[in-house]
């Protein structure tokens, strides 16, 4: 589904050379490590916000960072949904025009069963800036899971939220992945939440291995 060949990426210092990965569909994949690693750039590279210094990306055989721009842009507005660690809510509205935004650019319908499962269903007519932050973490997901994405990429879905909307939280993407055929890649430091994935791999020194 999603393949990445020989990633390597730096700024003012290498951060991982000659990574190779790849996901298939209803595959959950975490990837952790210490700050500073690389993790995000990494899932910044794989969901198309960031071209690597070297290696390529695939998605259903095509080459993402090889593409035209109107097809890389439709992938990433239909195909791909990423929960980003900062939410980039936006600030001037409520939480369900926020999801309402994300239903009409990807024409699809809103799941009021998901939003009370997520715990916002009361919050919605809210101002996004008046929610704490675990609420608006749950925003993020509502949006996200709105757009029916294929791959699911996700920055410490869980990092505003206490253990218990954590593992529902995770449920709901695990579930939704079973669901829909989809795929989940995410980012994390907490390693209690590792049970919802197939696979655990580790960015150490540069290179990116099995943990689990």
């Amino acid at each position: 589904m999603l393949k990445a060949k020989n990633i390597s990426h730096s700024f003012d210092y290498p951060l991982f050379e000659d990574i190779s990965f790849e996901i298939k569909a209803k595959e959950k994949i975490a990837i952790i490590g210490k700050s500073g690693s690389g993790k995000s750039t990494f899932l910044h590279i794989l969901s198309t916000f960031l071209k690597p210094k070297s290696g390529e990306v695939f998605y259903n055989g095509k080459n993402l960072y090889s593409l035209k721009e109107k097809e890389f842009i439709k992938i990433r507005k239909k195909e791909f949904g990423i929960v980003f660690q900062f939410h980039y809510l936006f600030n001037t509205f409520s939480a369900r025009e926020n999801i309402e935004a994300a239903a009409l650019l990807s024409e699809r319908e809103i799941d009021e069963k998901l939003l009370k499962r997520l715990d916002i269903f009361d919050v919605l007519n809210q101002n996004i800036q008046t929610l704490s932050g675990g609420q608006q973490q749950r925003v993020s997901i509502a949006r996200v899971l709105t757009k029916k994405p294929k791959i699911i990429f996700a920055d410490e879905p869980t990092g505003n939220l206490d253990k218990v909307n954590a593992n529902e939280v995770m449920q709901i993407l695990s579930e939704y992945c079973e669901k829909n055929d989809a795929a989940l890649i995410t980012v994390t430091h907490d390693a209690e939440i590792s049970k919802f994935f197939d696979k655990v791999y580790e960015l150490k020194n540069k290179r990116l291995n099995i943990w689990k």
